[in-house]
């Protein structure tokens, strides 16, 4: 692919110009990309820029502009709660990411309010089919790999430490569940995190028992067990409907920052419901992102399997990812910002990625997109080089 510069710009002299190019070309081999474009869209430097070419976390950037696109900045998850005739407390989740210690705490003390007692823990998790299966996710105790489903907890992660030769929670807010425990100790690790699996429906179950020791300290005594079931319409009473304290906005900048998988494809496969209906799959949500991506932004080398960029089959090119940045520049404030860019980073083994925007001196904004794709290689040379030579 031929590389561009634009050297008749009034703001560099053509000589310069050259070799700055020649030292950014260097950096980039044949299984990287760069494109560089004005805020009219006019190609500053390119090159490769049409090869199709793992993106890593950079494509949290596309995820992230399709929930928005079809749930709204303004979109809250919800969590509802009903009681049978048994007095049975239903729990029937819609994918929250961000259902945490802090908040089911908080949901233990309105139930308390309005319930007297409670027989078993009925747990619902069938707006999102069971098991998901995230192409790139392993069974690694990483918190990466946390596997999503449509009702869990704390990102499906259990923080421990061992102090005095006993296990104890690393997090003041959440108690470490005797639930949890088995887990922890075939670890054998000291202190980290556990990521709870589907096997045995753990997932959901974990978060089953959470709310259950939020309810007893409350003073809302269970005589049950904590088990899987169904909501029956028209038969059990809603009692209480949690709306997430967090807007989509707010989930989308979060995740930005922290880059966290788990948390991009629960908003992903909420998008796919919002379009196809549930119950909720990565199909669908990879379906609707590539609608979306071929219809609204015009893309052209994407190939995706899953919204957080964790799996090596996803695949775009530089040219496409400046489009998604075009049509992300609205939001581009969700973003990490630090100087005079807004940006994020991808990496996977082998793997470094970096999109975003850098403001200009004369108030516009460059948008930008690197992809190396060489083992060994960073975007960190790469953009130092651009941040000297864009005014």
């Amino acid at each position: 692919m031929v590389i561009g510069l634009w050297l008749g710009s009034p703001w560099l002299p053509a000589s310069s110009a050259k070799e700055d190019l020649k030292k950014i070309k260097k950096l980039i081999s044949a299984r990287d990309a760069v494109l560089v474009v004005d805020a009219i869209g006019k190609t500053i430097l390119a090159k490769n820029e049409d090869k199709a070419l793992i993106p890593a976390s950079t494509l949290k950037i596309l995820t992230s502009l399709v929930a928005i696109h079809h749930l709204g900045l303004g979109y809250r998850f919800t969590t509802e709660f009903y009681v049978d005739e048994d007095s049975n407390l239903k729990i029937k989740g819609y994918g929250d990411p961000l259902l945490v210690s802090e908040v089911v705490a908080d949901i233990a003390r309105e139930l308390k309010r309005r319930l007297d007692k409670i027989n078993h823990i009925v747990l619902d998790d069938s707006f999102f089919t069971q098991p998901l299966v995230i192409p790139g996710i392993s069974s690694s105790s990483e918190p990466y790999d946390a596997p999503n489903g449509a009702l869990c907890v704390n990102f499906n992660t259990v923080n421990f430490k061992k102090e005095n030769g006993v296990y104890i929670s690393a997090e003041s807010q959440t108690p470490l569940l005797p639930f949890a425990l088995p887990r922890i100790q075939r670890s054998k690790l000291k202190a980290g995190r556990i990521v709870l699996s589907h096997n045995e429906n753990e997932c959901t179950l974990y978060a089953g028992h959470l709310f259950e020791y939020f309810l007893r300290q409350e003073g809302l005594r269970t005589s049950g067990v904590v088990k899987l079931g169904q909501v029956r319409e028209n038969q059990d009473r809603l009692v209480y409907r949690y709306q997430s304290r967090f807007t989509l906005e707010e989930i989308i900048g979060r995740l930005l920052e922290h880059s966290n998988n788990y948390t991009t494809n629960q908003i992903l496969i909420a998008a796919g419901v919002d379009a196809y209906g549930p119950p909720g799959t990565i199909s669908k949500g990879v379906r609707v992102a590539t609608a979306y991506s071929r219809d609204v932004l015009r893309l052209e080398k994407l190939r995706m399997t899953e919204g957080s960029g964790i799996s090596r089959q996803n695949k775009i090119s530089a040219k496409d990812l400046v489009k998604v940045l075009e049509g992300f520049e609205p939001y581009r404030y969700l973003m990490r910002h630090k100087g005079r860019t807004y940006y994020k980073t991808g990496t996977l083994h082998g793997i470094s990625t970096r999109a975003g925007y850098i403001n200009s001196t004369g108030g516009g904004h460059y948008r930008y997109a690197v992809l190396i794709n060489t083992r060994g290689k960073s975007t960190n040379p790469v953009v130092r080089r651009l941040l000297k030579f864009l005014p």
